[in-house]
């Protein structure tokens, strides 16, 4: 192949911009997801074997997987897309993942989804989270299609709603069952190959008091002082958790890679008054020698050992997300593969952790698929007023897919009685 790819994707530049500028402008937040769905659609089908919508039955609210319910949503209009390139058969099979939902604009992120390209920069909501993964995924399999890049196995693409409340649309795409040799996730990794990605739960816990004036004091139960205290415990908690998972190679570099953050609290109505309730919702992150049903039991038992008196009787711990890590190891056949793609590309491979949660955990643990995470673009930028992605590295991405694709679905698979690489 040659720097044919290199070239060819150099000259889909401007599609490539302009692309991700259409999908930056639909607002496709959780509930929103229809119309970019929908376009990527129209884009994909002409390359590829199978280009389906793919509904999400209603059911999948039942799921014990499903995350962050909330009162009226509905999938009447928010399908998946799945997209297939066929291959002639023997070879490995490769499966990957990004999703088009975005979280709503940051404080003084006026123009969130007005995209501006400056400097050979594309800015907006969406750019690096993952509306590019998309767009590099679009450009890889122009690739193949174009440059009749012949494949022995098939590559899968489910491009999906709902990653950023939990993973709905890969759980709904996951229950659908899917065999593959192997995934990748596509997130904003500045290209590093994460092989080890760690879990998280996001919680809600209220705490009840009893209200009345300032004024009396020894009556009143502050439902808000408890919340603190549970806070305080829950932060200890993370703190012996996170020295009993130091040793990973992978993620020691980070002195702090499963935070637990506190991002809603609550509570009360006048500054005079002990409030009888208090709400404080939160992610507690964990690595990959824990699971995440220990991880609720062990916050759950530890405002109930350390709590006083009245907070151990008078809480509500839920939960909202739950995530496991997961993992495969460093000399995985996928990661070698990954990064042969890169010293091919001309980038010099770096393999590293993902110190955040994802939806790859239901395709390594649940589908039983050797699951790595990449893409281009910084994780930095996700969530911020100033998300971005480089076109160089978008279409640095892009190359680097193609040359794993044609690399791994070309290797033979082996019979039923082999191993799968």
């Amino acid at each position: 192949m040659g720097l044919d790819i290199r070239a060819y994707l150099e000259t889909r530049r401007k599609e490539a911009v302009d692309l991700l500028c259409d999908l930056i402008r639909m607002p496709s937040t959780r509930g929103n997801e229809g119309p970019v769905i929908r376009y990527l659609y129209e884009r994909f089908r002409g390359r590829a074997d199978a280009c389906d919508l793919v509904p999400t039955p209603e059911s999948i609210v039942e799921d014990e997987d499903y995350s962050f319910p909330l009162e009226g949503v509905t999938y009447s209009d928010r399908p998946n897309l799945e997209v297939v390139r066929k291959g002639e058969g023997e070879g490995l099979s490769l499966v990957f993942n990004t999703h088009v939902d975005v979280v709503p604009p940051s404080p003084g992120q006026e123009r969130a989804f007005d995209p501006e390209v400056r400097d050979g920069v594309v800015y907006g909501r969406g750019a690096c989270d993952a509306k590019g993964q998309a767009v590099a995924l679009y450009l890889a399999l122009s690739a193949l299609h174009d440059l009749d890049i012949r494949l022995k196995g098939d590559v899968t693409l489910h491009i999906v709603i709902e990653e950023e409340c939990g993973g709905n649309g890969s759980l709904a795409m996951a229950r659908r069952g899917c065999k593959a040799d192997g995934a990748v996730v596509l997130e904003p990794s500045d290209l590093v190959l994460l092989p080890s990605v760690r879990g998280a739960v996001w919680f809600d816990v209220v705490c009840t008091g009893r209200a009345g004036h300032s004024g009396r004091a020894g009556d009143v139960v502050s439902a808000l002082k408890k919340a603190v205290q549970a806070m305080d415990i829950l932060e200890r908690y993370h703190d012996r958790l996170l020295a009993a998972s130091k040793g990973h190679p992978l993620f020691d570099r980070y002195a702090n890679p499963m935070p637990i953050t506190f991002g809603v609290m609550r509570a009360g109505d006048w500054p005079a008054t002990a409030p009888n309730r208090a709400e404080f919702k939160g992610v507690f992150g964990f690595l990959s020698n824990v699971t995440r049903g220990e991880v609720q039991r062990e916050m759950r038992d530890a405002v109930v050992r350390e709590g006083d008196e009245w907070l151990r009787e008078h809480f509500e711990l839920s939960f909202l997300y739950r995530h496991d890590g997961n993992e495969i190891p460093v000399d995985h056949p996928l990661v070698k593969a990954a990064e042969a793609a890169c010293w091919e590309a001309g980038r010099e491979p770096k393999v590293g952790a993902m110190p955040a949660s994802c939806d790859a955990w239901l395709y390594n643990n649940q589908l039983k698929i050797p699951t790595l995470v990449m893409g281009p673009g910084s994780l930095g930028y996700a969530h911020t007023n100033e998300e971005q992605i480089g076109v160089d590295d978008l279409l640095k991405g892009a190359e680097i897919l193609v040359r794993l694709i044609a690399s791994w679905c070309n290797q033979k698979k082996p019979g039923e009685c082999g191993r799968p690489y």
